[in-house]
């Protein structure tokens, strides 16, 4: 029983118990997916039954690993999968508990607002971005936010962070920034921004004349264009036609 209720495994190198992170990141990123997919689907489609669906996944997620057992957390076991070829890296458990912990507390305020009482509103938008604020910091940069919010309520200073951040340590020469590197990202968004000011469609210069004054001139649609608009069959049948025109630059 002491197997099935416990968090983190004991490893005779370690003080504390520990939780690999190569497979805590590959669970974040397939959490991070799942939740965005049903984000985008509610926010352009306004269907919100896969996010009701996602939201209890999430729930039962985070319950398992916090209150059980991680062993048992489905985004983990798969994690585990996608990752059993590599060499593990050993994370302190504690501070993982206490980032897990919030994203209970995120999931069971979604599961209530969304899934019990129907709620659809900018707090669930506030909530939804928090979640995938976090997954997305940990599976991309594998930064646990949470875990560095662990040491503001903890005596106990974590141990085992992810990539040593715990350890006061001096920088390595490949972990350095130069100014030439700052540089090449300055310019490659300045080249950016310019590029985009020569894409079709985009935002130009202030019109002067008759339209600047309130009145605009409407040209009519030529047959080519009006050819071009026109939606096609199976937009027309799965209710997208709006948004085959919007896709379309058709107005």
């Amino acid at each position: 029983m002491a197997n099935i209720f416990q968090f983190g495994e004991h490893h005779p190198d370690y003080p504390v118990p520990v939780i690999n992170e190569r497979e805590a990141r590959a669970g974040a990123g397939i959490l991070f997916f799942l939740a965005l997919i049903a984000f985008m689907n509610a926010w352009l489609s306004g269907d919100f039954a896969p996010t009701q669906l996602v939201v209890m996944g999430f729930f039962a997620d985070f319950f398992l690993r916090v209150l059980i057992n991680p062993r048992f957390s489905p985004s983990l076991v798969l994690g585990r999968i996608a990752v059993r070829n590599q060499i593990p890296e050993y994370v302190g458990a504690p501070q993982k508990r206490f980032a897990w912990a919030i994203g209970l507390v995120l999931a069971s305020t979604m599961l209530v607002l969304v899934v019990f009482n129907n709620v659809r509103g900018p707090v669930n938008i506030v909530v939804c971005a928090i979640c995938l604020l976090l997954l997305f910091f940990e599976t991309a940069f594998g930064i646990c936010i949470g875990c560095k919010l662990y040491n503001l309520f903890n005596k106990e200073r974590a141990q085992l962070c992810p990539g040593g951040v715990c350890d006061v340590k001096d920088r390595q020469p490949i972990q350095l920034v130069s100014g030439f590197q700052y540089a090449a990202l300055l310019a490659f968004l300045v080249a950016l921004g310019f590029a985009s000011t020569l894409i079709p469609g985009a935002p130009g210069p202030v019109a002067q004349g008759p339209a600047a004054a309130g009145t605009q001139t409407v040209q009519p649609q030529s047959s080519s264009e009006e050819e071009r608009c026109r939606v096609p069959e199976f937009a027309k049948r799965i209710g997208h036609e709006e948004k085959w025109k919007l896709h379309n630059g058709c107005k």
